[in-house]
């Protein structure tokens, strides 16, 4: 639920223009309603994702959707909708919806965030709406660039159009006071087949409207006042599963936008983790009993809940998706062949996909809680596996205490400095040390033995 932290008057003290459209009808009450997305087919069934009603349902949570099923006509990362009103003499109500990680047609219409929000208000001295929170960011149409204005309408081939920010409000002072808004972020029209959809679909992305009617609460009409959604078809598309549905291991997981960050890089291209203020100790080693091996095999770095985290080299994505103990997790493989475990994440980027190369510094997921750090504090488990000791399997481990804090200082270290801690085995023997770690190769088979001082040159 959405909580008003401010007065009805304040809240109209930063109301917008108000469109020349007609206030709410005499018998309207105050109430709202938002969908994240809605697909509408002539003669067919609607498909609606996230549609909230108050007050039949308050808030709706989308981990992420794709339909169908490779996404190749809608796909969406973690989205949110939420309504709430509040009826009597000040009366207001609030509407909010907010989609993340847009694609629609196969990438042919993209969008980083669209948010639509509104606020209604209305009392005996004045009534209006804000919508100041509403926008769309990243969004693009054809491989072009758009700005979104309000209203602006972007022609697709001929195939369709694409309108932005589609509003209208409408207010009265007496009779009684009231004022109500509605938004659609994008639509896409259809004027043609496109994508196995045929001409005069409509798809809605990011709708809300919100009204508030100022009268005493023994006078409100019954419920009806904003439409409510009919019985939401549910999407049949893949979602990434709640963690307390999830098994061993489950590919997938939320998805946000990543901030654009700046981070250090070493002279050997290496970045801490995570971005921003953080805390850790030297726990590598410590009693585990939920873990294998039952010892702590990386270190906890502790961060505010959705602090960024960072690929800490120049690599590969791969293993990304839930488990019970990691939560949601990935791993980093860099160029030399070491690997880096993140686990605990709250949601990944866009970034995150098996396979992928990224860069040091890219913001790859969100600091969180989950896995069996549900209900403790938000932290990042890290891990470091050195090339060198990919022989040992999972215990092929070190300690990255001190690799962090020379990371943190913007300096290089070897792995060799983050000790080895490994139970002594059956035999009673302990695994020895790697023999030796290799932390950068270059190829001198183009330098010319003669050439003097050639050699030399290349090897300093």
């Amino acid at each position: 639920m959405i909580r008003v932290v401010a007065a009805v008057g304040a809240v109209l003290a930063a109301s917008t223009a108000l469109a020349s459209a007609a206030p709410p009808p005499r018998d309207a009450s105050t109430g709202a309603n938002a969908v994240l997305l809605r697909i509408s087919v002539p003669d067919a069934e609607s498909l609606s994702l996230g549609e909230v009603a108050w007050p039949a349902s308050a808030t709706a949570d989308v981990q992420s959707f794709e339909y169908p099923a490779d996404g190749s006509i809608a796909s969406i990362g973690r989205s949110r909708a939420a309504v709430f009103a509040q009826p009597g003499e000040a009366a207001t109500a609030q509407s909010f919806a907010e989609v993340t990680v847009l694609s629609l047609f196969g990438g042919e219409i993209v969008a980083g965030r669209v948010t639509a929000a509104i606020t209604a208000g209305a009392s005996v001295r004045t009534a209006g709406t804000n919508t100041a929170r509403t926008g769309v960011q990243g969004l693009t149409a054809l491989g072009r660039a758009v700005v979104p204005t309000s209203g602006l309408t972007v022609p697709l081939d001929d195939w369709g159009t694409l309108t932005v920010l589609a509003e209208d409000a409408g207010a009265r002072r007496a009779g009684p006071p009231a004022a109500q808004s509605s938004i659609v972020a994008l639509r896409v029209s259809l004027t043609a087949e496109h994508g196995g959809l045929p001409a005069g679909t409509e798809i809605v992305v990011g709708s809300a409207q919100a009204v508030a009617v100022a009268r005493p609460a023994a006078d409100q009409p019954k419920p009806g006042g904003v439409p409510g959604p009919r019985a939401p078809v549910r999407p049949t598309g893949p979602r990434a599963p709640e963690p307390e549905a999830a098994g061993e291991s489950v590919p997938g997981g939320p998805v946000r936008v990543g901030p654009e960050v700046t981070a250090a890089l070493t002279a050997g291209g290496y970045v801490f983790p995570v971005y921003g203020p953080v805390s850790f100790g030297d726990s590598f080693g410590a009693p585990r009993p939920n873990v294998p091996g039952g010892w702590h095999h990386g270190e906890d770095i502790f961060a505010p809940l959705g602090a960024p985290l960072l690929a800490v080299a120049d690599g590969t994505l791969h293993t990304i998706g839930f488990n019970k103990i990691g939560g949601y997790r990935l791993w980093l493989r860099d160029e030399r062949g070491n690997q880096f475990y993140y686990a605990h994440l709250s949601a990944y980027t866009p970034l995150a996909v098996e396979g992928r190369a990224v860069e040091a510094g890219d913001v790859i997921g969100f600091v969180g809680d989950t896995g069996d750090a549900d209900g403790g504090a938000p932290h990042l488990h890290f891990e470091i596996h050195p090339a060198a000791m990919t022989g040992l399997g999972y215990d092929g481990v070190v300690a990255p205490y001190p690799i962090l804090l020379a990371w943190r200082r913007a300096e290089d270290i070897s792995f060799s400095a983050g000790r080895l801690y490994v139970p002594t085995g059956a035999g009673g023997s302990q695994l020895p040390p790697p023999g030796a770690v290799l932390l950068q190769a270059e190829d001198i088979a183009p330098v010319s033995g003669l050439v003097p001082g050639a050699l030399e040159r290349t090897l300093r």
